[in-house]
């Protein structure tokens, strides 16, 4: 019964008797129920579910979760993910509190870079081994970029292997330890009167935090309502992420911008949902079909993608000639397909 919440006895010990349940809307990977205890208080269930999974990934992105939202828990100014107050592991479930999410706010970007900033900043070195190593792309992504261009007809210049091999070594995540939320999405951040949290850490990591303040160029890659960002927005969410990890940190935000755009240009398995990822090389994909996830296409994604890496890439000292393939692969994909549209402007971004 999807209207029974799964509480053990220990669960009903510590956390108190289910008067009421609502199942909320959830991925095929979890159930979630919003649940009313006889106290009166009022919690959030989630159930990690093995559909779509063996029961060893579910069992792992329970860990992780629990793992990440015990570490978002230590917080100490304004949160940034609602506070877990139990868990059952045999059944993978935790019990979270309940957040009252705004809904519709003008301008929602600034708080979101704050809190995404104070989320990567809660975590350092101390901490490594907490959760697995973020996963960025490999030599294999490296050379199914290149497949693509060939496959396009577009020459790909010398310099450019040499570039992304580069690229692939200071991706490396180990130097950092930023905690990661792993799919930062519109609708896995709730807007609530003391700011921006995020929920549904099932892909937490460590590793550099631009990774993720990335999302505003390159398009918002791991979720289904792709977008654009650009001028003086972006300029404020930026300034606004790297003022705040600034004040946490006392540091300026290591690492290259540029590379965790280019990094996430690469991946093709960005291209498509999760449960499609790992399956086939999505990037050879592209020239036979272009296939939806959202509103929007592959090639659409892609063309935005190979775009903001090719006005970063104008002067850069490591990555030029992946730039100038990149403008070249766009011009391509238009010529051929001059019907693309470009990403949905933020101010159009879904809610929930």
């Amino acid at each position: 019964m999807l209207n029974r919440v799964p509480f053990n006895e220990a669960l009903l010990a510590t956390v108190g008797t289910p008067e009421r349940t609502e199942v909320l809307d959830s991925s095929p990977r979890s159930r979630v129920w919003r649940v009313r205890l006889a106290d009166r208080q009022v919690v959030i269930v989630k159930q990690i579910t093995d559909d779509g999974d063996t029961g060893a990934d579910a069992d792992t992105r329970f860990a992780r979760e629990v793992a990440g939202l015990r570490l978002a828990g230590r917080a100490s100014g304004p949160a940034v993910a609602p506070a877990l107050l139990a868990t059952d592991l045999p059944s993978r479930v935790m019990v979270l509190e309940h957040l009252d999410d705004l809904g519709r706010t003008d301008d929602w970007m600034p708080g979101y870079a704050e809190s995404l900033a104070r989320l990567h900043a809660l975590t350092g070195p101390a901490d490594a081994g907490a959760l697995p190593l973020w996963s960025g792309p490999t030599a294999t992504d490296a050379e199914s970029f290149l497949a693509l261009a060939r496959a396009l007809d577009v020459a790909v210049p010398a310099t450019v292997p040499d570039e992304l091999g580069g690229l692939l070594q200071r991706l490396d995540p180990t130097p950092y330890h930023a905690l990661l939320h792993g799919d930062p999405c519109p609708g896995n951040d709730l807007r609530t009167a003391d700011g921006v949290r995020f929920v549904d850490f099932e892909r937490a990591s460590l590793g550099n935090g631009l990774i993720e303040l990335a999302y505003f160029r390159i398009g918002f890659p791991t979720c289904w309502c792709a977008m654009s960002v650009t001028a003086a927005p972006l300029t404020e969410v930026e300034d606004v992420y790297r003022s705040t990890w600034r004040g946490l940190t006392g540091k300026d935000v290591p690492g290259d911008l540029a590379d965790a755009c280019a990094g996430w240009l690469i991946q093709g398995d960005a291209l498509v949902e999760r449960a499609h990822r790992g399956t086939v090389d999505q990037l050879a994909r592209v020239p036979a079909e272009d296939f939806e996830w959202g509103p929007v296409s592959a090639r659409e994604r892609l063309v935005h993608r190979l775009g903001v890496v090719a006005d970063m890439t104008r002067d850069h000292d490591h990555l030029h000639a992946v730039g100038r393939l990149g403008s070249a692969l766009a011009d391509r994909l238009l010529e051929r397909w001059p019907n693309l549209r470009p990403l949905p402007t933020a101010d159009a971004r879904p809610w929930y």
